[in-house]
């Protein structure tokens, strides 16, 4: 993995659990605390549907930025007016998406309106939201073809968190009704598209000048192509991770917010691998373009051994003190801790394959994607469809296990079939075992009697035997060597 690769990775992810930890606040102990359950359903529906909506919106550039990108790079000529392209088409699609959403109007009330009718009351708000969601990923898409991501990881992960914590925090004082909080809560979350314009000005690369070389270098034709059927493998890829909240709410925006609270509690477990995708997927795209499957299958497993080593660490982590962690919320969230078990075994295994994806929808067997994706937003629909009504909110973890879980394993055999490149390394079980070995060593451990206190000593203990013992059986050498580094610069001992 090149040190560009490293440094990028290492700030990405500081950046990022900066901001689990911001999130964890308001997760944790602002937002169940100071808002009923329905209240806290609504607010993370909004940001869901906004997701949805600005998938569809896209038409599938996000991905077709990364894929193309690397054959429009020309600072001088403006990158041959590929920005242009890259807002045009979506915003195009913004507008005919609005038109959609405004016609079903009436069949959104009409799935709503018996069990969760404040969400009626919201539907307009999600225009705008839905808007800005879409022009952040349009210019983090760019930035990331840039090979620029710690920004946009900034401001996603820790700036509209920290924004997010003082929203909250006035409302507690109740100086605001729930809509002013909901509206303001909105421009919050608009925010982050407009300081990524703002970096994006400062880097000198706002190049929205339209160009006509834009049309010779890659024809129209192939990207609007590659862009349908990414549109297609995105939309899938958003219904398997938020159908289960939409279903959810027709049935009760209470058990929403139950629900999503115990995703965001397994959303650490994400961070290594979404913020060293970040500049991977621009990586696989170079690799590409170059032909070089030895450099791809090297990165893949690189890839795959730094996030399971933090995400196991975390896995763990987050299981020994799950009960610790209901202490600080309303009694009606217990109800989410194996909600939490399901999810975060999930996103194991999502995060042990994470790079397939990448590199599927940057070859030219991206249709394969599409149908592995199709057919497992279909999945999803269906289990969560069978699975919510008999089992409530641990039903919709469930379904969401199994399709990511299918979804990850289909495309991880058709690479290693296809391409002859996986994942994994004896060092990959290796690192599992000691994980195993660290959280059976925290049930050793009684309750301390305080909260504080056990949370601080239990994790201590598992995040002690865990790294002593991958440092000293040499797991994985270039992490080792950084952590003994990192330790030694902290503490002046030599491991």
């Amino acid at each position: 993995m090149s040190r560009t690769l490293q440094r990028e990775g290492i700030w990405n992810t500081t950046i990022s659990y900066a901001g689990i930890l911001i999130g964890y606040v308001n997760t944790v102990l602002l937002f169940p605390n100071f808002m009923d359950e329905a209240e806290v359903g609504l607010t993370r529906l909004l940001l869901s549907i906004s997701v949805m909506y600005a998938q569809f919106s896209a038409l599938g550039f996000v991905n077709m930025s990364v894929r193309y990108f690397p054959y429009f790079r020309d600072n001088d000529k403006g990158h041959n007016g590929f920005l242009f392209l890259l807002l045009s088409v979506p915003l195009l699609g913004f507008i005919l998406t609005t038109a959609l959403f405004l016609l079903f109007k009436p069949a959104v009330v009409e799935y709503y309106s018996e069990n969760s009718p404040l969400i009626i009351d919201y539907y307009y708000y999600l225009i705008p939201l839905s808007l800005f969601a879409l022009l952040f990923n349009m210019f983090t898409a760019y930035l990331r073809s840039l090979y620029k991501t710690i920004v946009s990881s900034f401001v996603q992960d820790f700036l509209l968190r920290i924004l997010t914590t003082v929203l909250i925090s006035v409302y507690a004082l109740g100086v605001m009704d729930f809509n002013t909080f909901v509206l303001l809560y909105i421009i919050v979350n608009s925010v982050g598209a407009l300081v990524l314009v703002g970096y994006i000005i400062w880097l000198k690369q706002l190049f929205v000048k339209p160009s006509l070389a834009v049309l010779s270098i890659i024809p129209i034709r192939e990207i609007f192509y590659y862009g349908f059927f990414t549109l297609l493998g995105n939309v899938s890829t958003t219904i398997i991770t938020t159908v289960d909240q939409v279903m959810i709410s027709a049935y009760s925006l209470s058990d929403n917010g139950i629900y999503t609270t115990a995703f965001f509690m397994t959303s650490a477990i994400l961070v290594p691998g979404r913020s060293i995708l970040k500049i991977a997927h621009p990586q696989v795209a170079e690799y590409w373009k170059e032909k070089n499957m030895n450099g791809m299958g090297s990165l893949y497993q690189n890839v795959t051994m730094i996030n399971l080593i933090v995400g196991l660490l975390l896995f763990i982590g987050i299981w020994a003190n799950i009960d610790n962690l209901y202490d600080f919320m309303p009694e009606s969230y217990r109800s989410g801790k194996y909600v939490v078990l399901y999810l975060a075994l999930a996103r194991l295994v999502d995060l042990a394959t994470s790079l397939n994806g990448a590199i599927l929808a940057t070859s030219e067997k991206y249709k394969w994607d599409l149908g592995f994706n199709m057919i497992l937003a279909g999945l999803t629909i269906w289990t969560n469809w069978y699975f919510i009504p008999r089992y409530g909110i641990e039903g919709a973890a469930m379904a969401s296990m199994i399709s990511l879980v299918t979804m990850n394993l289909a495309r991880l055999l058709f690479v290693k079939f296809i391409y002859h490149i996986q994942p994994f390394t004896w060092s990959a079980l290796g690192i599992t075992a000691i994980a195993a070995f660290a959280l059976g060593a925290s049930y050793l451990l009684p309750y301390l009697g305080n909260v504080y206190l056990d949370i601080l000593v239990r994790s201590f203990l598992i995040t002690t035997v865990y790294l002593s013992l991958a440092l000293n059986l040499n797991i994985y050498p270039e992490m080792n060597a950084w952590l003994r580094k990192v330790i030694y610069g902290i503490t002046g001992w030599k491991l």
